[in-house]
């Protein structure tokens, strides 16, 4: 589970329907939060899955984290996988992907040693 910027984040990003299985069905839930381009967004409830991005919290103000929206899209590419047309791997379909770059990054940036 992600830990959001303030508990009142926390608990509308974490809202659990016992009537709705979709958050875009439910309309108690505002928040929708995509960990695999870690965006947040006030969800449109018109029967899709529409959402307008936001960058502050509508409670505490913060800033939230950056987009990773298309660095995910450039790192498929760079594995030459096109998310329209190929599976795309299930670390893909989450956090993951993320995790596992900033991981590298810092493996490859750490001085050698002897």
């Amino acid at each position: 589970m992600t830990n959001h910027c303030c508990e009142a984040m926390n608990s509308h990003v974490d809202v659990r329907c016992h009537e709705h299985d979709d958050v875009y069905t439910c309309p108690d839930t505002l928040i929708g939060f995509s960990a695999k381009f870690q965006e947040y967004g006030l969800i449109i409830h018109d029967g899709g899955t529409a959402s307008v991005i936001i960058e502050f919290c509508p409670w505490c103000g913060r800033r939230l984290p950056e987009s990773q929206r298309e660095r995910w899209y450039d790192e498929l590419e760079r594995r030459g996988i096109d998310p329209w047309e190929d599976e795309v791997p299930a670390e893909f379909q989450d956090a993951r992907w993320l995790d596992s770059l900033t991981r590298n990054h810092r493996t490859d940036s750490a001085p050698d040693h002897p």
